[in-house]
């Protein structure tokens, strides 16, 4: 059974380029930030790129999750539709949204920093080590989203996405990109943040053999299928409904 989404497909598709589009920001941002507060200390760069960046995604998901499902990722969204999440049809319009959202974000980065509004990155990153990486950073991530839904624990996705993509800057060797939209969008800014566009195609096939592995990890771990977004969301409702009532009811006595 599909997911019946409450809000129209427009308005779905505006969550998730804005979203998309912050996240770029966030982390393309903080990336030239970290590279001008601290020149010269990778370490550090990367920790203050890391930070910001589990921090913002915490935050965009908590703004616009419950538009859209706070995808802002071509894989997880398509993995969704696997699942019955969602139409195909839907999750093969939300990613050119998040693709575009994911560009624009790095330009606005670019231009808040006073550089080049576009400037095509020439760090190339595409190693056997860093592709191998990518397969792990994505089916993490992905097992993570949908084991939660499996639990009916997705109001737990904010913190814990945020959480697993920033310890993930440190675990893997690419930084865990994760996301074929940021990478398309980190191509547009040669910065510390930026991937140069040769290295961007391994990157995609690397997230998306992770996201297959992923789906196949979570259809073995959760044979009982994946609980829609719709059916959690009415859980909690009917949590908070009963909640209500019950102070109500103690009010009156």
């Amino acid at each position: 059974m599909r997911r019946q989404h409450a809000d129209p497909l427009a308005r779905r598709l505006l969550a998730e380029l804005l979203g998309s589009a912050l996240l770029a920001t966030v982390v393309v941002g903080s990336g030239i930030a970290a590279q001008t507060l601290s020149p010269h200390d990778t370490g550090l760069e990367l920790l203050e790129n890391a930070t910001a960046t589990a921090a913002g995604l915490f935050s965009i998901i908590l703004m616009f999750g419950a538009v859209s499902g706070g995808h802002f990722n071509p894989v997880v969204s398509f993995v969704d539709a696997s699942f019955g999440g969602m139409r195909l049809r839907e999750a093969a319009a939300y990613a050119p949204a998040q693709l575009l959202g994911c560009v624009l974000g790095a330009i606005a980065a670019n231009g808040m920093f006073s550089r080049a509004a576009v400037s095509i990155s020439t760090h190339h990153r595409a190693t056997m080590g860093h592709l191998l990486a990518e397969v792990i950073a994505t089916a993490g991530l992905i097992l993570l989203i949908f084991a939660l839904r499996s639990t009916r624990r997705g109001s737990q996705a904010p913190a814990a996405v945020g959480a697993y993509i920033g310890a993930a800057y440190f675990f893997t060797s690419s930084t865990s990109f994760a996301n074929p939209a940021i990478a398309v969008g980190r191509m547009f800014s040669d910065t510390f943040a930026g991937i140069a566009p040769a290295s961007v195609p391994g990157f995609i096939a690397a997230q998306a053999l992770g996201g297959l592995l992923a789906t196949l990890a979570i259809r073995a771990l959760y044979p009982q299928g994946v609980a829609p977004a719709a059916a959690v969301a009415l859980t909690r409702a009917a949590a908070g409904d009963r909640a209500q009532a019950e102070m109500t009811t103690a009010g009156r006595r």
